[in-house]
């Protein structure tokens, strides 16, 4: 039996009919026609489905569909891709661009981006000169490896590293690392797309020495080390170390890489942080080649880095791959100023945003919460209770797992309990203030709010 047709869909507007009362309103003055048109399609199509479904609200009219289409327009009418404040309490915050650059790596985007640069060319001969030149030598200094090489994002630096190195042969690796990282992509379906073979090893909580000693053959390419970097494995466990690795690759003349994935260039230990890997350990342990992202806990902007052996690098430069993965030039600015930093650890630790928020003072942020919250009750008076707390904040983006840092928060309660529509104003404000809904009320974490962003924060509220 048919089910009988909601009587509203003969109600639903025509996309022009909607388009000329925007238009009629005032709603198209600042938006391109085309994008208009897409936007206003987009929302009847909707309509109608929902109508076909019976899925749409009981309360809808054709004045919803006007109404939903006037908000589509005025949010694609502006430039979406604006700096945020995050007050989330997630310092690397993938959502929200991941991490925020340093003074000096923003200043060298800029100079970058205003007309021509010096991209591909050598200045003193005139010829024609590789990107890397920009970054290579500062990769070697910081992390003491032989050679370095920057493509567009980690998973990428794998992908070329595998490709290069290892495409038709067999690549060991634990079975215990074979991650997924974000966007629900696993690394066993990047690896598998360079053409090597993997070959899982161990248990999902032990692998041992002996796993990997049995699994080489005359066709092993690689012996492959997977960082767990956005996950905690404890209790009955049990892995190789990168050092004990290298040895047997020694041994049977087989390399060994390492995607070490949230890339530390500092010791993390030195502020009171979980042990996590650097960089320096894995190129001094012997890896032959070690692949890194740049917007992790390195501080920069999103980059797959590469480091190793001069002849293992080269191998990847001359790949194929390497041009379809290819950093750009902003990018490589950002990266190159973010990576000075490093020659100076402590420089490091004092001007790259996201290492400063990892080191923050608790009592440094209880000041400030203070602050703000004593400004937020002038400015809110009886239509919210502002409140200061103790918070944890988190690492995120995928690095030190399960570490949690001692923050302080101020908690605004509307007193019209409207907690989702505050927020959303909160979103909507140049810039959007990033925030949590938590115990009835809107959470704003200060370990990720900088200090010179507390001004903004207390305006949007106004």
């Amino acid at each position: 039996m048919a089910v009988p047709q909601d009587p509203r869909l003969r109600e639903l507007p025509s996309v022009d009919r909607v388009l000329q009362q925007l238009e009629a309103e005032g709603h198209l003055d600042d938006i391109p026609r085309p994008l208009a048109v897409r936007c206003v399609r987009r929302v009847v199509e909707g309509a109608r489905r929902r109508l076909l479904d019976g899925t749409a609200p009981t309360g809808w009219s054709t004045a919803s569909v006007v109404e939903e289409s006037a908000r589509a327009v005025a949010w694609h009418a502006q430039l979406r891709l604006t700096r945020a404040i995050n007050a989330t309490g997630i310092i690397i915050h993938t959502n929200l661009g991941r991490a925020p650059l340093s003074d000096a790596a923003q200043e060298a985007v800029r100079a970058a981006l205003t007309g021509y640069t010096l991209l591909e060319i050598d200045p003193e001969s005139g010829d024609r000169g590789s990107r890397q030149a920009h970054v290579e030598g500062l990769l070697e200094v910081v992390t003491g490896a032989e050679a370095g090489f920057v493509v567009n994002n980690n998973a990428a630096a794998v992908l070329l590293g595998l490709a290069a190195l290892a495409a038709g042969r067999q690549v060991v690796v634990s079975r215990g690392e074979l991650v997924e990282i974000g966007g629900a992509f696993r690394m066993p379906d990047v690896m598998a797309q360079s053409g090597a073979r993997l070959v899982e090893v161990g248990t999902t909580n032990k692998t041992y020495l002996h796993d990997y000693e049995r699994a080489i053959t005359s066709e092993t390419a690689l012996l492959l080390k997977v960082h767990r970097s956005n996950f905690a494995m404890t209790g009955f466990v049990h892995e190789v170390g990168v050092r004990d690795l290298v040895a047997l690759g020694a041994a049977r003349a087989i390399p060994v890489m390492y995607d070490l994935g949230s890339g530390a260039l500092v010791d993390v230990r030195t502020r009171n942080l979980p042990p996590e890997p650097t960089v320096q350990e894995a190129v001094a342990a012997g890896c032959a080649l070690v692949t890194f992202s740049g917007d992790k806990l390195l501080g920069g902007p999103q980059a797959g880095i590469m480091v190793g052996r001069a002849d293992v690098v080269d191998r990847c430069r001359r790949h194929p791959l390497a041009r379809a993965v290819r950093i750009d030039r902003l990018d490589l600015a950002a990266l190159a100023a973010t990576l000075r930093h490093y020659l100076s650890p402590e420089e490091a630790w004092q001007e790259v945003p996201v290492l400063r928020m990892l080191a923050a003072d608790p009592h440094e942020l209880t000041d400030r919460a203070l602050w703000l919250a004593r400004r937020l009750r002038k400015v809110l008076g009886d239509r919210a209770t502002v409140t200061c707390l103790s918070a944890d904040a988190q690492v995120g983006g995928g690095a030190l797992p399960g570490a949690v840092l001692p923050s302080a928060a101020v908690l605004v309660r509307p007193r019209d309990g409207a907690v989702d529509a505050w927020a959303a104003r909160l979103r909507q404000r140049r810039p959007p203030v990033m925030v949590r809904i938590q115990e009835g009320g809107l959470l704003l974490n200060l370990r990720t709010v900088l200090a010179d962003e507390l001004v903004e924060v207390v305006d949007a509220f106004r």
